[in-house]
């Protein structure tokens, strides 16, 4: 379930210029729902109204508000999903995998901080889980964000980088588009992946769940 992404000139560091997509099985085995019945438990799935739109890329570009200097974030919040979380650095495995926050941290999502940090010119990642064994963690109801959502990603130097929600999307991992999610971009933009799409006992969630967001204001 490991996939190798392309990021380009995006990500800052041009040692880590390829990474596994986070449909790895620690982010998504969805213990929770082997224990509880996946029929009353699955998580929020997005809508095809909440898919991108064609969107012509100068009209983007105008959209964009100036880059923030390079910081670490240290939080995100998504009032529409009441997510309040702390956020800690994620490495790669030794496999090239995308590494995961600690699954019994359930109020902990994770950002790549080999990266781009969120606020500055480039494409950040922010992967969390969708549950764990005890029940839904940071991101279960990112399926249910709609287009037009805020994100807060409060950073070390005192900054707030505020992001507005373009489209939140569903993918199979066999089809992960791994170039449209990971890609480099000419203005701020903002990933958050946790899981979703089909659910199987043997294997867990089938897929994931993203959120696209860029840039549109800070304080």
């Amino acid at each position: 379930m490991r996939r190798s992404p392309r990021y380009g000139s995006g990500v800052r560091n041009p040692a880590n210029a390829a990474m596994a997509a986070v449909t790895v099985f620690a982010l998504c085995s969805g213990a929770w729902l082997l224990r509880n019945g996946a029929e009353t438990h699955a998580p929020p799935q997005p809508s095809a109204a909440q898919a991108r739109a064609g969107q012509d890329g100068r009209a983007r570009e105008q959209a964009a508000v100036p880059a923030l200097p390079p910081s670490p974030p240290d939080r995100i919040r998504i009032p529409a999903i009441r997510v309040d979380a702390p956020l800690t650095g994620l490495g790669l495995t030794r496999t090239g995998s995308l590494d995961v926050p600690p699954a019994a941290r359930k109020n902990l999502a994770g950002w790549y901080e080999a990266g781009t940090t969120p606020g500055e010119k480039g494409t950040a990642i922010v992967a969390g889980h969708v549950d764990n064994a005890e029940g839904p963690a940071v991101f279960y109801a990112l399926g249910a964000l709609a287009k037009g959502s805020t994100i807060e990603v409060d950073r070390r130097d005192g900054s707030v980088a505020v992001f507005t929600v373009d489209a939140v999307e569903v993918y199979a991992a066999k089809d992960f588009p791994d170039e449209k999610v990971y890609g480099a971009a000419h203005r701020p933009e903002l990933r958050l992946i946790t899981c979703g799409g089909g659910y199987s006992r043997g294997t867990g969630y089938q897929g994931n769940v993203v959120v696209f967001a860029h840039l549109t204001g800070s304080r």
